[in-house]
């Protein structure tokens, strides 16, 4: 499929501008000579945090479709859930608030004593926040999760529209098509060769979305994955799924499976999703005092260390181009005093 064809089949869908595209494609040249290896890529960001209303992030991307299909079918109240410091909580609230409908957020955990970072903008936001902590640990079933919030939100709230966590369904992730379709272009502008767009994943939608988006445009431009979370079972084969969803969508047959999807699990989480690793406050201090660019620590955090790491192990070619994909998050900083101890 052609430019214009996915950007026309894209433009058929009710969408609400919640930001200025494209969004701007920066090099890290500071932060490409200080990783460790001689041998290391150029650097690049994309800078999707600096899209959306509260402070920003890539969920903005996805709202833009939620939100117009809730307007659409006359929603009153937005139910969503996430962890205790989840951008897409925050944003969600956010663009609720910009257009007359009452936010409503589930967390599987206690009301903290102290509220903070997101917790905090959703206190000024008069989110409606919902603490149930049902516990638990590992890794749970997204599908089941989803459906386990439906049915507590209908006790609990009301009639809601149902945002998924992250906004993680094909109607949303059509924003990261659009999203592959601007890196797309501006690696066409601007020349780049053997280029891989690195992204943190938490509940997968960002990379299902980069996944159709390149393939559907035949774009020579990869994409990798790095797991932040550990959230949830068959995590691959719910993001292929995911992605021949949204090709259908657009009116393409697609077949990705499991082992199609470029992802690394495990290895750079951390303990525990929703708690910063060691390496991830690492890296994001290297950022910081590299380029003067807050990650957070929580995704793009441990996104960035596990990138680090790739170059350090010589993964990527001396001439490469890697991409990392900014998503947001910086209120997440707030909500750990003590990672600049």
């Amino acid at each position: 499929m052609n430019f214009e064809t996915l950007r026309a089949r894209l433009a058929k869908f009710p969408r609400r501008a919640l930001a200025n595209y494209p969004t701007p494609l920066e090099p890290l040249e500071r932060l490409s000579r200080r990783a460790n290896c001689q041998f290391a890529p150029q650097l690049w960001i994309k800078r999707d945090d600096q899209i959306g209303p509260a402070m920003g992030g890539n969920k903005a991307r996805k709202l833009e479709f939620l939100i117009a299909d809730a307007q659409a079918r006359g929603a009153r109240k937005i139910v969503t859930f996430g962890g205790l410091q989840s951008n897409h909580a925050r944003m969600t609230a956010a663009v609720a608030r910009q257009i007359g409908i009452e936010p409503h957020i589930f967390y599987f955990a206690k009301r903290p004593r102290e509220l903070t970072g997101n917790l905090v903008m959703n206190v000024f936001l008069d989110a409606r926040m919902h603490f149930i902590p049902f516990g638990g640990a590992g890794r749970n079933d997204l599908q089941f999760t989803n459906r386990l919030v439906r049915l507590l939100a209908r006790v609990i709230v009301g009639d809601a529209y149902f945002i998924p966590v992250g906004g993680h369904n094909a109607l949303g992730c059509l924003g990261y098509v659009i999203g592959a379709l601007e890196i797309h272009a501006q690696v066409q502008s601007l020349g780049l060769r053997d280029v891989t767009v690195v992204t943190a994943v938490g509940t997968g939608g960002t990379l299902a979305g980069l996944l159709a988006g390149f393939a559907l445009l035949d774009s020579p431009v990869r994409v990798l994955g790095i797991d932040v979370g550990k959230l949830w079972t068959n995590c691959p084969g719910d993001i292929a799924r995911l992605a021949n969803e949204i090709c259908a969508m657009l009116g393409e047959h697609r077949a990705f499976a499991a082992r199609d999807v470029p992802i690394i699990e495990d290895r750079y989480c951390g303990d525990v999703y929703g708690v910063p690793s060691r390496e991830g406050n690492a890296a994001l201090r290297r950022v910081a005092e590299c380029e003067g660019i807050f990650l957070d620590p929580i995704y793009t955090g441990k996104a960035m260390a596990g990138l680090l790491d790739l170059i350090a192990q010589g993964k990527f070619a001396r001439d490469a181009n890697v991409i990392f994909l900014h998503t947001g998050g910086a209120p997440g900083l707030f909500a750990f005093p003590e990672i600049a101890k």
